[in-house]
């Protein structure tokens, strides 16, 4: 059975999660953040499925039941959707990653699963479970974490980092340090955890259990669990996640800031995009409304756009659009020169506007000859300005109405 733990109260995505939890997020043109990991479950074989939600779950609810819903419970598979349970005696929401399943421990006991996958369902990655679980089961493990090497800055501050011995079996681990330890003979790498574990029902049980009546606990696995189950010499094994075609790291994204997101959506338009949404082999399942295809409308000077994706029903009349990704049923005027734009669902881009390096919230209508992202000083004084200048926008920051259901748009 697959367990996906979702965030608490934290906007990592600015505006983007004000009204939506980080899984619901949109990504690549069509898809939630949460479509990949859901993907990965499919294709790996798992189809018993519960998602704990909390945070803002509107959206992600209504996404996983129009589009995830559809299992064949006759054969005993499902999708459940479990809301915060608040029966602790504090009522509390849930306190950290341990604690959210430990509040959902009696509905996941109640399934009787051997072994249980727990996921974040906030990564952008493919990944097949299977093999994770075979080599846990194999080594003997009593607590597998999947894990990858990265540049050790990257790490500090960021990831979980562990220590591993020449069998894989993990011997140390610090939550986000801020000094990571190297890998043996690498001195520029650190191995980080991916937030991804194999675990099997009886023994998450008992540390759960345990860790919920401890008052120093955080009740979180990287803070916690991890390291409690370390100092009692139980056996916590490392599952190296390896690109599967060649010696390059393997594509995984923690798409945790606006910039990582803008970045990540940015790198599916390179000629050979590091993560490949056209692979037969591997699709990603969403939920897709009944749209009619994108509209090219002929005028007087026809539309010129080069490394970009068009959404479903899009319409563009004579514009310019470069390296831009645009989701479903965004309108761009007469006269338009966009560049690094992501439009996410429903916006309108007003006749003669220049937009470079841009992300429009879902509906944002953009007056005509509007000019953003070339003046980051005079677009701070009305939008968000990340670090790497890229300018957020949403329907309020426009003084636009905004719907906490939009109707029409297919993207909240």
């Amino acid at each position: 059975m697959a367990l996906f733990w979702l965030e608490g109260v934290v906007n990592p995505l600015g505006v983007l999660t004000d009204w939506r939890t980080k899984p619901a997020v949109p990504f690549g043109g069509k898809f939630r953040i949460i479509d990949f990991t859901l993907s990965n479950c499919m294709h790996s074989g798992i189809n018993k499925v519960c998602v704990l939600t909390q945070y803002k779950s509107h959206s992600l609810i209504r996404h996983l039941i129009k589009g995830w819903t559809k299992i064949n419970n006759d054969s005993g598979d499902f999708l459940d959707i479990v809301p915060a349970q608040q029966w602790t005696e504090n009522q509390t929401w849930f306190q950290g990653t341990a604690d959210a399943v430990f509040q959902s421990l009696d509905i996941i006991e109640s399934h009787g699963p051997e072994y249980i996958i727990i996921l974040a369902g906030d990564h952008i990655y493919n990944m097949d479970y299977g093999e994770m679980l075979a080599e846990h089961v194999n080594n003997g493990a009593d607590f597998s974490v999947a894990c990858f090497a990265i540049e050790r800055e990257k790490a500090a501050h960021q990831f979980g980092v562990l220590s591993v011995n020449e069998n894989g079996r993990i011997i140390d681990f610090e939550e986000k340090p801020k000094d990571p330890k190297t890998i043996s003979g690498e001195d520029n790498k650190a191995l980080v955890s991916m937030g991804i574990y194999v675990v099997s029902q009886k023994y998450l049980s008992s540390m759960l259990r345990d860790d919920s009546v401890s008052e120093r606990s955080n009740h979180d696995f990287g803070k916690d669990i991890i390291p409690e189950g370390l100092r009692r010499g139980d056996h916590f094994h490392a599952y190296m996640f390896r690109n599967p075609t060649n010696d390059d790291p393997p594509y995984w994204r923690d798409v945790g800031t606006v910039d990582s997101y803008y970045a990540a959506n940015m790198e599916l338009l390179e000629p050979e995009p590091p993560l490949n949404l056209y692979d037969k082999a591997w699709p990603i399942a969403t939920y897709q409304r009944q749209l009619p295809p994108a509209f090219i409308k002929p005028g007087k000077d026809d539309s010129d756009i080069q490394s970009s994706i068009i959404g479903s029903a899009c319409v563009i009349e004579n514009s310019e659009i470069r390296r831009s990704v645009i989701f479903s049923e965004v309108r761009v005027d007469s006269g338009c020169k966009i560049s690094g734009v992501l439009a996410l669902g429903g916006c309108r881009i007003g006749a003669n506007c220049h937009l470079q390096n841009v992300i429009l919230d879902n509906g944002c209508v953009v007056p005509p000859g509007s000019v953003i992202g070339f003046d980051l000083k005079a677009d701070a004084e009305k939008f968000y300005i990340t670090r790497e200048g890229v300018v957020l926008i949403n329907r309020q920051m426009l003084g636009q109405k905004f719907s906490i259901n939009p109707g029409v748009l297919g993207q909240k």
